[in-house]
């Protein structure tokens, strides 16, 4: 039962920040972009490898601590946990959104595709690779390991996401091949938002705030 809790508060903690995080990204994007910054199809294909790569979170390891004693509901730490956890996802959209706009100059309209496709991999990466994170109050890969199939559903949608653009899909979901520069930027981005939010996370734990 303890056991379960944990994974209950892990996907609670993990999709109620992203979306809160979303939210302020796709807001801000919206209100200066000349067209919409992902494309409905994008959207969804996006929210569906999402979910399926937390499909295994109900059978994930738990670190000893958590089951070591009963542990309450506490929608008080919930609520702190979305608030400080969930913006920093919209940092590095934004910065995504500088590089897409400044460095692959997507201003034009008649490059709202590869802007889209810049944001739909990165979002899709940053969600999908976070759990790794929030999943754990220890170091994540080193301290704590996610269980087996997690790690595998985790990193295969990742790597399906970055073959997507490349794919016969591709022109169905309205996505287009990206700069060579782009993945290197991405790899960039993805190592800042893990350790910006393993800071916080232990800053909160230390403050006994989650």
């Amino acid at each position: 039962g303890r056991k379960v809790f944990a994974n209950i508060l892990k996907y609670i903690r993990m999709g109620a920040s992203s979306n809160f995080g979303n939210m302020f990204s796709v807001l801000g994007a919206s209100a200066f972009l000349p067209y919409i910054p992902m494309a409905p199809i994008q959207v969804l294909t996006n929210n569906l490898l999402y979910d399926f790569s937390q499909v295994p979170i109900p059978v994930d390891a738990v670190d000893d601590e958590q089951v070591a004693r009963p542990r309450p509901w506490n929608i008080d730490e919930i609520t702190r946990f979305i608030f400080f956890i969930g913006p920093i996802s919209s940092i590095f959209d934004y910065t995504t959104f500088f590089v897409m706009l400044w460095v692959f100059h997507c201003w034009d309209p008649s490059r709202a595709a590869v802007f889209q496709t810049g944001w739909f991999v990165e979002s899709l990466m940053t969600q999908t690779l976070i759990i790794h994170v929030i999943r754990t109050n220890k170091i994540p890969f080193i301290q704590s390991r996610a269980s087996f199939p997690l790690t595998v559903t985790t990193f295969s949608i990742m790597a399906f996401g970055m073959w997507l653009p490349y794919s016969p899909l591709a022109p169905a979901l309205g996505l287009r091949q990206l700069p060579g520069m782009y993945w290197p930027i991405l790899a960039a981005t993805l190592l800042g938002y893990m350790g910006l939010t393993q800071i916080i996370k232990v800053w909160l734990l230390r403050k006994k705030w989650i």
